[in-house]
């Protein structure tokens, strides 16, 4: 029994495939599915698919990095509302910093860098108030985004870093303050050494997988688009890095998973 901790189904449910992607993942095992929002755009998406399947999906909503635009302070005053009612997130995520594609120019690559800070700051300060977990994207911006962080106040044992592309000094850095990183497909790839060390050195108690489907398909499946269904063979993987069944993992991260989010 496989947990998902980070999947994008807005992509399948636009092409009317939900249901059997759902149906993919039950019969892989894969048995419940964490969404993470990006904007005001899938947050409805999710909601709606956390009533529809609420033995398999729960939700999470945030602004992404990427997504922050000149609307942003629309979108981040929607939030608070998901919060009240019967289907409520169970994070604020994915929010964050991403400076993997900024602009040449030098003053807008700033104001985008600013404007991404503000956002993040303020999603920050939802989850601390709400005493949510926190759902972190960071890409080519681990320092800063570990910074602003510890400025927040929030809780690091309601931290995870997805989609962790890092070394193990810096999960290392993340575990010492009780945060957390989760594993992708990427951990499969041949040329993912820093990202096996990483899982390794935080070990089995914090570890969580995540599809981040439609992406990120794991090697074997490399090519494919990416479905929860996929996670069985990163969890396989995953149990032979670290010397175990694939029983122990799925066991373990479903564990960890489902603690982590209070589900």
């Amino acid at each position: 029994m496989l947990i998902d901790s980070h999947c994008h189904l807005d992509t399948f449910v636009k092409s009317g495939e939900v249901r059997d992607v759902i149906a993919r993942a039950q019969l892989a095992g894969v048995t419940r599915l964490v969404c993470a929002g990006t904007d005001a755009g899938d947050w409805d998406v999710y909601r709606e698919l956390a009533l529809t399947f609420p033995e398999s999906v729960v939700y999470a909503v945030g602004l992404h990095p990427g997504n922050v635009g000149e609307d942003w302070e629309a979108q981040l005053s929607r939030l608070p509302q998901y919060f009240s009612g019967d289907t409520r997130p169970v994070a604020v995520g994915e929010v964050g910093l991403d400076e993997h594609y900024m602009p040449k120019d030098a003053q807008e690559a700033e104001r985008i860098r600013r404007l991404q800070r503000l956002v993040f700051e303020r999603q920050l300060a939802l989850a601390k108030e709400k005493d949510l977990p926190v759902i972190v994207h960071a890409r080519d911006a681990f320092a800063a985004t570990v910074e602003m962080i510890d400025r927040s106040g929030v809780d690091w044992n309601k931290v995870v870093f997805h989609c962790f592309a890092e070394d193990a000094a810096a999960v290392r850095l993340l575990n010492e303050r009780g945060g957390r990183a989760s594993f992708t497909g990427t951990i499969t790839y041949k040329n993912a050494d820093n990202v096996r060390e990483a899982a390794l050195a935080q070990g089995l108690d914090r570890l969580m997988l995540e599809t981040d489907c439609p992406y990120l398909a794991p090697c074997k499946l490399r090519g494919k688009r990416n479905e929860p269904a996929f996670m069985r063979k990163t969890a396989e993987y995953v149990a032979d890095l670290f010397g175990l069944t694939t029983e122990e993992i799925e066991a373990r991260t479903y564990a960890n998973t489902c603690e982590f989010f209070g589900i």
